[in-house]
């Protein structure tokens, strides 16, 4: 796949790509400590927000100071003087550099407090844990007053990173085409790149494949997608979908924006001598031609944007058949949080989805109705999303020789592993859900 952004518009350039998956090994206990990085190392021309450290006024870092120090201790992540408590028993944050910190917090909130991160000025020994803790209070971390005026210190997001038919080809690749080998180190055999469902808690490594199988197979047999099927799925992956769906005798055609995705899924359906029975196509979601039986999208709405989801409704809407069936697997947040977000450039937007925005519920109810569909399931698993990514961070961090080997450098790692335990604390903290919805032709 190719690079994540480190401006709005700059790409990840790994200084070397290996060819082939790297073998696969289960993680194996807790998540290897983040590499070391040393600011004067950082490459300025891959991560220039990361190598230098912003100006700020000495009255907006003091608040800053003051606002931080202060939630940081309530919350019992650190200690006196921004270190470790010595005793502690749950997750601790380190301080290694308290002053570029809070410049960065007080120019840049949020991303800035990523990017402190990034460039090695504050660890963790539980990196999830401490952003589980800092997610479970967000509302709280700054004063009701302070609140208001958000609009004076959150940047907007770029113009730039819109889903117009170029912008949404240049976003995906920008995430999806970093290197298929980069996604194999972290994902199981399966490369199912989204949340799997599980049998017990806590889930094992070795157990994930066939939590995405089954997964799958719950949203193949809500689409009623067997023998003689007409199936349509927007966002291919690396195919494991299409593959079970034409193991069942489905007909599926898949749509990817993602050169590389679509490349290794051709090999691996071929392989499987399922050729015959998948065609994957090079194409935008709102192009998609024929009506079929069944349509099935899995966490694809998060890439489209909020100015897109009536195209995309619309799209899905008429890909359907009479009497067809939509079934679509969604991250989602509750309502007025994403109202913030879609209005706010974050760190996530920033450098891993530049263009995505999760939905609300809400939004999903709003834009489906309106383009004629009826939701007839609705039924919500965010623990085991978290579960998912928690085995996806141990086994990216158990593989770090290979990740360092195919020239992804130490600040890209650490932006990896922060994106990861981000993601996970969302669901830990129930501020995100992951949904798999039901949809018919017809209104409410």
């Amino acid at each position: 796949m190719t690079r994540p952004a480190l401006t709005s518009q700059g790409r990840y350039r790994p200084a070397g790509r290996a060819v082939g998956i790297p073998p696969q090994k289960p993680g194996t206990g807790p998540a290897a400590a983040a590499p070391a990085v040393r600011r004067a190392d950082v490459d300025a021309r891959r991560w220039p927000d990361v190598a230098q450290v912003p100006s700020a006024g000495r009255a907006r870092t003091a608040v800053a100071r003051y606002l931080a120090s202060r939630a940081l201790d309530r919350l019992a992540l650190t200690g006196p003087s921004g270190r470790a408590r010595p005793s502690a028993v749950g997750p601790q944050l380190t301080l290694h550099n308290p002053d570029a910190f809070h410049r960065r917090i007080s120019r840049h909130g949020l991303i800035g407090f990523g990017e402190s991160y990034l460039a090695g000025e504050w660890d963790s020994d539980d990196l999830a844990g401490v952003l589980t803790v800092l997610a479970g209070h967000v509302e709280e971390l700054v004063p009701a007053p302070l609140r208001r005026l958000r609009g004076l210190w959150v940047p907007a997001r770029p113009a730039a990173d819109r889903n117009t038919r170029d912008g949404a080809r240049a976003n995906i690749q920008r995430h999806y085409d970093l290197s298929n080998d980069l996604f194999a180190t972290f994902l199981d055999p399966t490369l199912t790149y989204s949340s799997a469902v599980f049998t017990a808690f806590p889930a094992r490594s070795e157990s994930l494949a066939r939590a995405q199988h089954r997964k799958i197979d719950r949203l193949l047999d809500l689409a009623e997608v067997g023998e003689g099927t007409q199936l349509l799925e927007i966002g291919t992956g690396w195919g494991e979908l299409a593959l079970r769906a034409a193991a069942r005798g489905a007909r599926v055609t898949t749509l990817t924006l993602s050169a590389e995705q679509a490349a290794l899924a051709r090999e691996r359906i071929a392989a499987a001598g399922l050729a015959d029975r998948v065609d994957v196509l090079l194409r935008d979601y709102r192009d998609a031609e024929g009506r079929f039986d069944a349509v099935i999208s899995v966490e694809m709405i998060e890439a489209v944007g909020a100015d897109y989801w009536p195209a995309y409704f619309t799209a899905l809407r008429r890909a359907l058949a009479p009497g067809g069936r939509i079934a679509l697997q969604a991250i989602t947040m509750g309502h007025q949080q994403m109202l913030h977000t879609a209005a706010t450039h974050t760190f996530i937007s920033k450098y891993v989805f530049p263009g995505g925005l999760i939905p609300s519920r809400e939004a999903i109810a709003e834009h489906s109705a309106a383009a004629g569909l009826r939701t007839l399931a609705d039924v919500g698993f965010g623990d085991h999303y978290a579960e998912t990514l928690r085995l996806w961070r141990e086994r990216f961090t158990a593989h770090r020789p290979a990740v360092t080997g195919l020239g992804f450098d130490p600040v890209f790692q650490r932006m990896w592993e922060f994106y990861l335990a981000h993601s996970e604390s969302g669901f830990r903290s129930r501020y995100l859900d992951v949904r798999q919805l039901l949809l018919t032709e017809g209104t409410r």
